[in-house]
């Protein structure tokens, strides 16, 4: 299910809520990447990445925004030039092998196509780039609870987002969750969310926050795997080979 870009924006720029989670996430991803670390490589963001895009505006050497046409885009960033495109999920404007690094926020766990969407992250990534996924935790309040986007779209555990990533040809490196504070905008839980993240990030077994995070690099080559080419030379059920039946010479 597509999340429209009117209320991604209207959560992340016009809620209470909204700026405590953009901070949170782009502590997490910047603990991954520091600003140093990409100066002068090519960011893409894909989704609804723009709110954690935002601190490598000044080291990236180029970064655009992606959008899908089912979800809508708008202008980012706000008071500069326009670095946002709307896009066909399974078709990137983007060249092969382009990217250094890529963050896919409201991206996977919210496409029809998933699948389509992982397919173009491995094309347009380098040899030796990376890229994070952040999806809904599917064991988390923020997954149950309407009233934020984390609950509007294909939660997921660690087990099954790092399956996945791996079945297109990437290597998950690091993982880490984030969102620990309840998905409420009540004075109390903004007053103490920032120590919870603090408390349980420090506890590695604990997995409940409400984003999940995962580092993956590129594998080159791409690891084999079974494709329509090894399908279709098995015989379909239904579709085996006719067997005509021998003629008597008796009939001749």
């Amino acid at each position: 299910m597509h999340l429209d870009v009117q209320e991604l924006r209207d959560f992340y720029y016009g809620t209470t809520l909204g700026p405590a989670v953009q901070q949170c996430l782009r502590e997490r991803i910047l603990g991954f990447w520091p600003k140093t670390e990409v100066k002068g490589q090519t960011i893409v963001g894909y989704g609804f990445a723009a709110p954690v895009l935002r601190p490598y505006l000044t080291s990236a050497r180029r970064i655009v925004s992606l959008m899908p046409g089912p979800q809508g885009a708008m202008h980012w960033p706000a008071g500069q030039p326009n670095m946002s495109v709307l896009i066909d999920e399974a078709f990137w404007p983007i060249e092969t092998n382009s990217a250094d690094r890529l963050i896919v926020l409201h991206g996977l766990d919210a496409s029809d196509h998933p699948g389509a969407v992982l397919e173009e992250c491995y094309r347009v990534l380098s040899n030796d780039g990376r890229a994070i996924f952040v999806v809904p935790n599917r064991a988390s309040l923020w997954s149950r609870r309407s009233g934020t986007p984390f609950s509007l779209s294909q939660p997921y555990s660690m087990g099954q987002l790092e399956k996945r990533l791996k079945w297109h040809g990437f290597d998950p490196v690091h993982h880490a969750t984030a969102l620990y504070q309840p998905p409420s905008d009540k004075r109390f839980w903004m007053k103490t969310g920032p120590i919870m993240e603090q408390v349980w990030q420090k506890i590695p077994a604990w997995n409940g926050g409400g984003a999940l995070l995962v580092e993956v690099i590129k594998k080159v080559p791409r690891p084999q795997r079974p494709g329509l080419g090894q399908i279709v030379q098995r015989n379909l059920p239904g579709f085996e080979p006719v067997v005509q039946p021998e003629r008597s010479s008796q009939n001749m």
